[in-house]
């Protein structure tokens, strides 16, 4: 699934979209450069959940925990770009997170490949030339 955010006018339309693709799965790993929008997304699907908390980069905490309003269901929202040994998320217990049945959403998987169940899915979010972003899903 291929989703197009013009600017940012329409993220929420985004994040509508992405929700409704998103089924029964719970784990999201969230692929794609520095300044792509990573965060700004991930923020406006919580937005969207009902999170009402102020939503921000997990980058110093390595994860935020929210709770929808509407739902009372725990998110995860994790950023691994500090990351420099997989042991730093061992001891974190990243298994009572990914395997709680709460979504999670992850930034900079990448560093955390290994570890990430095989259920996951990745969405790749790329910054084009007119500003626009596109957001696919697999």
């Amino acid at each position: 699934m291929t989703i197009t955010i013009s600017d940012i006018s329409t993220i929420h339309e985004s994040a509508r979209q992405f929700i409704a693709a998103m089924g029964d799965r719970t784990i999201f790993a969230f692929y794609g450069n520095m300044g792509a929008g990573k965060t700004t997304f991930i923020k406006a699907i919580c937005e969207e959940l009902g999170v009402e908390d102020v939503i921000t980069s997990p980058t110093f905490a390595i994860v935020n925990e929210y709770r929808s309003e509407e739902t009372s269901e725990l998110i995860y929202h994790f950023d691994f770009y500090r990351i420099k040994k997989l042991e730093e998320v061992y001891d974190m217990g990243y298994e009572d997170y990914f395997y709680s049945g709460c979504l999670c959403f992850i930034e900079w998987p990448e560093l955390i490949e290994d570890l990430l169940p095989e259920d996951a899915v990745r969405v790749q979010i790329e910054e084009r030339e007119d500003g626009t972003r596109m957001v696919e899903m697999n």
